[in-house]
């Protein structure tokens, strides 16, 4: 089984990259919206670097029996309706110009999921991730509005770091 390409990330890289995004943003947003587990480390460093103080969350969930990749070389077209299990209520959203942040866009599809339902809330949505994965993407052209940095590997980040013997610790750290 090939694994793909790791990269494990310190504090001082995630703050390099939080660097290259605060100056990237031409707006000034109202409100944030953070997609758990991923956006909630770099949402918060990033509400602090624009002094955002309406800091919101959504938890979304994918049917975990659906290989993406595998269905995607059978040219299979049928929908898979995400679960929200957390999401702010429309009025939080309204006319808000609301930036939507993960850790990374791999497949791309919950931070799609997230934009999409902030429309749909009336929201005016801006998606900003610190790592942008191009060759996983299931959306084609289509990428985030804002990112840090483009990758092909599995990435690290410092808070996932010794979180279990059968996550992270298993991978050998890129020299």
């Amino acid at each position: 089984m090939n694994l793909p390409k790791q990269k494990v990330l310190n504090w001082e890289d995630v703050e390099k990259l939080i660097d290259r995004l605060v100056p990237s943003f031409d707006v000034e947003f109202e409100s944030m919206v953070v997609i758990t587990r991923g956006g909630i480390v770099p949402g918060g460093m990033l509400a602090e670097a624009l002094n955002l103080s309406t800091i919101l969350t959504a938890s979304v969930d994918f049917p975990a029996q659906w290989d993406f990749r595998e269905q995607h070389k059978k040219d299979e077209r049928f929908v898979i309706w995400p679960k929200f299990l957390q999401f702010p209520e429309n009025e939080l959203l309204r006319g808000k110009k609301t930036l939507i942040v993960d850790d990374v866009w791999g497949s791309g599809r919950t931070i799609t999921a997230v934009k999409y339902r902030v429309e749909i809330a009336g929201g005016i949505p801006t998606t900003c991730v610190l790592h942008f994965n191009p060759y996983r993407s299931l959306f084609g052209n289509e990428r985030p509005d804002h990112y840090a940095d483009v990758t092909d590997c599995y990435i690290i980040y410092p808070w996932e770091i010794n979180r279990g013997i059968d996550r992270v610790t298993s991978f050998e750290p890129e020299r």
